[in-house]
């Protein structure tokens, strides 16, 4: 996805880090929080997401779509359970193994560039796969579900945090995951939901949380600017968060919850 490449995604980071007055060389994963979750909500919405999905210690967990590991690292440290982490910008994933090595994480999660939707890995692998803010930028979201469903093992868990279409209106660009219409792929909730059951779901969870992400969002885009954030590695983010909150706002985009079980 070349609209997430900067080349500037590490040293950015580690500049914002010493200006918040990071150590950089005793670092905890709860120091990245405000930097590294970048979908909707932030953590709040993983933390939320993380309690429905079931994982345990034991768990073989995949993060479908990890950007630069922010729930994988997250997830690690409160689960203390293996992560395998997958993303399509090599950028990202370089990024996520040098902040997963910096705060001691990177013996729990392995990461790997790859495509979604053509996983390289055997049938039966994992006991959770999550997936937050991915479908937007793939067309083919019968091959992304039923590459998950072929990944888990039979009763495990997807869970996903993510847009979808509201009521008609053109979207306002760029937005945080994407810079032209061309490269955003949303359906509306109802034939996301279609579409994972059709590739062997079962919905167990299906919340519609767009109030709340649309008063979070505005909430946070209300607050004084931190050294710590989104806009570190996120191009012309305040503008795409804008853009986000106001599409939120008036119902021209929705945010689903949901846990998918694979039968």
């Amino acid at each position: 996805m070349t609209q997430y490449s900067t080349g500037l995604s590490q040293p950015h980071i580690e500049q914002a880090l010493r200006a918040a007055g990071k150590d950089l060389t005793h670092l905890v994963p709860a120091d990245l929080a405000m930097l590294e979750d970048f979908h909707t909500m932030g953590r709040i919405a993983t933390s939320q997401l993380m309690d429905l999905a079931g994982i345990t210690e034991d768990s073989r967990v995949l993060d479908a779509g990890s950007g630069i590991g922010g729930t994988a690292r997250y997830v690690a440290d409160r689960f203390g359970c293996t992560i395998t982490a997958v993303d399509l910008t090599d950028e990202y994933c370089e990024t996520q193994r040098w902040l997963n090595r910096l705060v001691g994480l990177d013996h729990r999660i392995t990461v790997h560039q790859g495509d979604v939707t053509a996983l390289r890995f055997d049938d039966d692998s994992f006991d959770v796969a999550i997936s937050q803010h991915v479908q937007m930028n793939i067309a083919d979201k019968q091959r992304l579900y039923s590459e998950a469903h072929r990944v888990l093992v039979t009763g495990g868990r997807l869970a996903l945090w993510d847009i979808a279409i509201g009521v008609p209106g053109e979207l306002d660009y760029p937005v945080p995951w994407a810079q032209t219409p061309d490269q955003s792929h949303l359906v509306s909730p109802e034939e996301l939901r279609g579409v994972l059951e059709s590739s062997g779901f079962a919905v167990d969870v299906w919340n519609d949380l767009t109030d709340q992400a649309g008063a979070i969002m505005q909430a946070l885009l209300a607050q004084p600017a931190n050294p710590l954030g989104l806009h570190t590695f996120v191009a012309d983010f305040a503008r795409k968060a804008e853009n986000l909150t106001a599409a939120l706002g008036d119902g021209r985009l929705r945010v689903i919850q949901g846990v998918a079980r694979a039968s």
